[in-house]
């Protein structure tokens, strides 16, 4: 659903172990300095549906695939109507850890049709700026497993990673961005603020956060 708020939505895509997370408080931290008021929000939410996704982590066989999608959905639409919509209605610069672009790679890496999944969210209002972190597999597990030192979750086994990635390079929307994650984080930040230019009301300046 696009969007005529004045509040700007950018929202963080990638599969695991991107540095999205990194980045999208970079930005944030980056854009209140140049006078922006920020929402920082993630999904999967804390909300009460987010917290059931939360728990099929550990275990994705607790729940159908179709109910698993129904629960991102409407984890989705309780974020729109708490969190996103208000903010955006405000002027605020909403960034957003993941989002319905997310739903589509893992959920069609699940068995669904992707076209079919982005229709289930044409409630959700379309980001501004999509930006979607790029690296391999074998990036995204060593960091998952060396970087942070944990187990992969059920959603970041090898085989499925594989899959959403190869979903991800295939997305083609006006408002998709791509950033190359194998950089350093200060390449990264970058070009995030590169992409932020497009879309924030008014100009950015290149100064970078100190990292």
């Amino acid at each position: 659903m696009k969007h005529a708020l004045p509040g700007r939505l950018i929202v963080f895509e990638g599969i695991d172990g991107t540095g999205k997370s990194t980045q999208i408080l970079l930005l944030g931290e980056y854009l209140r300095r140049q006078g922006h008021e920020v929402l920082i929000t993630r999904e999967p939410t804390d909300g009460q549906f987010g917290r059931k996704i939360r728990k099929l982590y550990a275990d994705r066989k607790q729940v159908s695939q179709q109910e698993e999608l129904e629960l991102f959905l409407a984890d989705r639409r309780e974020h729109c109507q708490t969190e996103l919509l208000p903010a955006l209605r405000l002027g605020k610069i909403v960034l957003c850890d993941r989002y319905f672009l997310s739903t589509v790679a893992y959920q069609g890496a699940n068995g669904f049709d992707p076209a079919m999944i982005l229709e289930h969210n044409a409630f959700a209002p379309d980001p501004d700026l999509a930006l979607i972190f790029e690296v391999s597999v074998a990036t995204s597990l060593k960091r998952i497993t060396q970087g942070r030192g944990e187990q992969l979750n059920d959603f970041e086994q090898e085989e499925s990673l594989t899959r959403v990635s190869a979903i991800f390079d295939l997305l083609d929307l006006p408002y998709i961005t791509r950033i190359d994650a194998e950089q350093t984080i200060e390449e990264i930040h970058r070009a995030v603020i590169t992409a932020a230019q497009n879309i924030v009301p008014q100009p950015v300046s290149e100064t970078l956060i100190e990292s």
